[in-house]
């Protein structure tokens, strides 16, 4: 008998305060196992596990009834990295980055680019050593992208644009997801595509775009 193909999922918690899961999303999870099965726990606030394909529709509507959300593992757009909100929810801007996550998480691109967002300048989602970072700043959104956590190379991000609206900061992330998509190699990492494109390339098409100063 052919062994049903398995599929590996992303799983978190969603957006909120912290990086959490409560005893009712743990039970669900564990619903979803075998004994001697194991989760992955992942350097990006996400869990991995892997289900049959045919109970992938049903996994994700229960994890969904509970707060869970699932996302692909690959080539993809990974769920937004957050700090814990620790001053507020709107003082720090997560109903932001709630609305940039469901646009951008899960997006096919040619190679996984991982975006973090902090609400305040401590910094805590890590947001100047992944791909693209988000720093609120004051009552607007400062944009940074190509950073690199890893690697003898690595390096912090550049800064692009600053004092973002909410909806400037949506439309700018999803033109730089968007170019990259569509002009990156095949499995070229982001900060290699954007030293290629030209951080002041990219700034240029934004600020056309946007309407806004540098």
């Amino acid at each position: 008998m052919d062994m049903e193909k398995m599929v590996k999922l992303a799983v978190n918690g969603g957006i909120a305060f912290g990086s959490k899961l409560n005893a009712k999303q743990l039970a669900v999870i564990a619903a979803y196992m075998n004994e001697g099965d194991e989760l992955e726990v992942t350097t990006f606030q996400q869990l991995y596990i892997e289900v049959a394909e045919s109970k992938v529709a049903e996994m994700t509507e229960r994890f969904e009834e509970v707060g869970l959300a699932c996302y692909p593992v690959g080539n993809f757009v990974k769920s937004l990295r957050t700090c814990n909100f620790c001053k507020g929810s709107e003082q720090e801007g997560m109903p932001v980055a709630k609305e940039l996550n469901a646009r951008i998480a899960g997006q096919p691109v040619p190679f996984t680019l991982r975006p973090a967002y902090t609400g305040c300048p401590i910094g805590c989602g890590e947001p100047l050593v992944n791909d693209i970072g988000v720093m609120k700043m004051r009552n607007g959104y400062d944009l940074y992208v190509g950073g690199k956590a890893k690697g003898f190379d690595a390096a912090t991000g550049t800064l692009l644009l600053t004092q973002l609206e909410p909806e400037q900061l949506y439309v700018a992330v999803d033109k730089i997801i968007a170019l990259y998509a569509e002009q990156g190699k095949k499995r070229e990492p982001f900060f290699k595509f954007i030293n290629r494109f030209g951080v002041e390339n990219l700034k240029s098409e934004l600020i056309d775009l946007l309407h806004v100063k540098c």
